[in-house]
């Protein structure tokens, strides 16, 4: 991709960040790209990695987050003005828009997850002691701790209004094939992870997370490569920051961004683990190869 058509597509999401809680459409990114609607289309997600609507989605739905979880307001902010605040055209726009991207349908997230159902188990793994929360949807949580007890109130934390329940027996199908997936990636006998995750998320973070999802098993990025990624070369630290509030370990794999010397840099769960989930990668890669030879 020439330098050229990477700088346009970056200002054009400057134009989208400014007219944001207008009505803009693909022929109106167009004119302003001065690209053809289907070249456009091809080189905003080969850049973003979203397509023009998606991003101009997580740019609303990050407002009407940040509208709902004002707390400057002395009266509590209705749900419906947010949603017409924050650019979307209708209120089903946004609730169609809030099961992909929020997580959570928009009342449940200012609620702090009330209505929502979430099932947990604690995991003694190779790496540790885990915990899983997940509702029906993906996964919502999914950390290392010292106990259980510790875990658990990490998960209440997070969501203090969500109906929290202990994984039951038997155990519903979906969960079971969860855990399993993480059991062969942590005794390494698959090199990635491919989970639902459903978790609360700015649009920044959102798109980083994709992003980190992206690399390739066994790969490391310095945080200066994901933001350019990402198309904001200079928010390094923000992308450092978004990595540091992951929720779901492993499954947003936060663990194969390192320092741009090589260094491992930060781990919230320890830097042993990240350097044993990296060389785990790398072997199980390995294997893979060398089983595809003839």
């Amino acid at each position: 991709m020439r330098v050229e058509e990477r700088d346009r597509i970056l200002a054009l999401c400057r134009y989208i960040e400014d007219h944001a809680d207008a009505s803009v459409t693909l022929a109106d990114l167009s004119r302003e790209a001065k690209l053809s609607p289907y070249h456009l289309q091809r080189t905003f997600k080969a850049v973003m990695g979203v397509t023009p609507r998606q991003y101009l989605d997580n740019l609303r739905l990050g407002t009407f987050k940040k509208i709902l979880r004002d707390t400057t307001s002395q009266t509590p902010r209705d749900v419906t003005g947010a949603i017409f605040e924050a650019g979307f055209g209708s209120i089903s726009r946004l609730y169609e828009k809030a099961g992909t991207h929020l997580g959570m349908t928009p009342m449940e997230y200012r609620a702090g997850g009330r209505g929502v159902d979430i099932t947990y188990a604690p995991a003694r793994t190779p790496l540790g002691l885990m915990m899983i929360g997940a509702t029906d949807r993906g996964l919502c949580f999914l950390q290392f701790g010292d106990s259980e007890k510790q875990l658990r109130e990490a998960l209440a934390a997070e969501y203090p209004e969500a109906r929290i329940h202990a994984l039951a027996d038997p155990s519903p199908p979906h969960f079971r094939e969860w855990i399993e997936s993480l059991n062969r990636y942590l005794e390494g006998e698959q090199p990635d992870l491919h989970l639902p995750v459903h978790v609360r998320a700015t649009a920044f973070q959102m798109t980083v997370w994709k992003y980190l999802q992206s690399i390739p098993a066994g790969k490391v990025e310095s945080y200066q490569e994901v933001a350019r990624g990402i198309g904001q070369p200079k928010a390094v630290r923000a992308v450092a920051r978004a990595c540091a509030v992951n929720r779901v370990a492993l499954a947003i794999p936060c663990h194969r961004v390192i320092r741009s010397g090589g260094e491992l840099g930060g781990y919230r769960w320890g830097l042993e683990r990240k350097r044993t989930l990296i060389d785990n990668e790398r072997k199980s890669q390995a294997r893979v190869r060398r089983s595809q030879q003839p």
